[in-house]
C-alpha cells in the first residue's frame, strides 16, 4: 500500500539478502528491492537456552505477537518463573507479581540487574522484589526445563532445585538480528558496525539495538539497547541522510518501571562505584544521587526523583566537559 506521503509499505516478508555494492534487498517472496539509500533497523533476536525446546507455557518477549502470548498465559497461569533477571526479566516479574500470581525470579549471577545498576543498587532491586513476595532465587543457573504432557511444569537448576511452574519467561538476553547480513561486505561485530555518523558503508545506516556505532566523546564504539536511543539515534540519522547531520553523541540512559518504583540512570554504574546521594538517601523510598568509581561523578541515579535525577546528571556532564570524567558509558 502507498500513503499520501508516497511511502510504501512492505509488510509480512524478511529481508533475506543485501548486496552492498548492487544497491539492492532481496526478500523471502522472490523480490528484489533496489535503493538509494538503505537503513538496517532490525533490532535484536531473544537468546534461547541451549537446551530449550518448544513446549507450552514457555515465553520469550521481544515482538508484539510474543506480548500478546504473553498476556493471555499470565491470565491462565498458576505459577511463574522468570528466567534472567536484567532489566526485562525484572519487569516481567513484577507485573506477573502485581496479577497477583506466585513469583520466581531466577539468574545465575549473584545480584539482579548489576550489569545495569552496580551491585548496591541491584541488591536494593532484589529487596524491591522480595518485599512483594517474589522468591529471588540468584547465583545459581538453570540446568533444565522440566515438561509433562508437552507442557512446561517446572524449572531446575543447576543446583538440583525445582521451582514447580506452568508459566516460564525466558529472558536471557538477545544479540542483533544480522544474520541476513553474512556476506553482505559490511562489518559485523556484535551489530553494524558504523562510523560516528551511523554509516556502515556508502548509502547503508543502521539504527537502534542492531546498530554498533562510534561515539567521538566518549572515544569508542558502542551499541545501546533502549526505546529511547532507538527514537534519537532515527531522528540523528534522517538528518544525515538530508544532508543536514552531525556525529551521534548521547549520553547513555535508561529507566525502568517496576511495581511503584521508577529507577533512572544516565551513563552506566561502574563496578565498585560509591553512590552518593544528592537529594534523599539511598535507602529511601526517593532519592537521586550520582556513582563515582574514583572520586568523580560518571553516572547519575533516579529512584522515584525524575526532577532530582537531573541535578545529578548535570554533575555527570560537567565531569564530562571538564576531562575529569573517566570514559566509558
Amino acid at each position: 500500500m502507498r500513503t499520501p506521503a508516497d511511502v510504501q509499505f512492505v509488510l509480512g516478508r524478511r529481508a533475506e539478502r543485501l548486496d552492498a555494492e548492487a544497491r539492492t534487498v532481496d526478500l523471502d517472496d522472490g523480490r528484489t528491492l533496489s535503493y538509494d539509500v538503505l537503513v538496517v533497523a532490525t533490532g535484536l533476536t531473544p537468546r534461547r537456552l541451549s537446551f530449550q525446546r518448544d513446549m507450552a507455557g514457555v515465553h520469550t518477549l521481544r515482538t508484539l505477537d510474543e506480548a500478546d502470548d504473553l498476556r493471555r498465559g499470565l491470565r491462565s497461569a498458576r505459577r511463574v518463573a522468570v528466567i534472567g533477571a536484567g532489566v526485562l526479566g525484572c519487569e516481567i516479574a513484577a507485573t506477573a507479581r502485581g496479577m497477583g500470581l506466585p513469583v520466581t525470579l531466577i539468574d545465575p549471577a549473584p545480584v539482579v540487574m548489576a550489569g545495569r545498576l552496580g551491585d548496591e543498587l541491584g541488591a536494593r532491586v532484589a529487596a524491591l522484589h522480595r518485599r512483594r513476595g517474589v522468591r529471588v532465587r540468584t547465583g545459581v543457573g538453570v540446568a533444565s526445563l522440566i515438561g509433562t504432557a508437552g507442557r512446561v511444569s517446572a524449572v531446575e537448576r543447576a543446583d538440583g532445585e525445582r521451582v514447580p511452574a506452568d508459566l516460564v519467561v525466558v529472558a536471557i538476553g538477545s544479540t542483533p538480528a544480522t544474520g541476513w547480513l553474512d556476506g553482505s561486505g559490511l562489518s559485523l561485530s556484535d551489530g553494524v558496525e558504523c562510523d560516528s555518523r551511523c554509516r556502515a558503508a556508502p548509502g547503508i545506516y543502521a539504527v537502534g539495538d542492531v546498530a554498533r556505532w562510534h561515539h567521538q566523546a566518549l572515544g569508542r564504539s558502542i551499541r545501546l539497547e533502549s526505546r529511547t536511543n532507538a527514537t534519537q539515534q532515527a531522528i540523528a540519522v534522517a538528518a544525515d541522510i538530508m544532508g543536514t547531520g552531525s556525529p551521534y553523541t548521547p549520553l547513555p540512559s535508561f529507566w525502568s518501571d517496576q511495581y511503584d518504583v521508577k529507577i533512572q540512570i544516565h551513563r552506566t554504574i561502574a563496578p565498585g562505584s560509591r553512590i552518593r546521594p544528592i537529594e534523599g538517601r539511598p535507602g529511601a523510598m526517593r532519592f537521586a544521587a550520582v556513582a563515582e568509581p574514583d572520586g568523580t561523578p560518571v553516572a547519575a541515579i533516579g529512584w522515584n526523583h525524575p526532577r532530582a535525577v537531573m541535578a545529578a546528571r548535570r554533575q555527570v556532564m560537567d565531569a564530562l566537559r571538564s576531562g575529569t570524567a573517566s570514559v566509558g558509558t
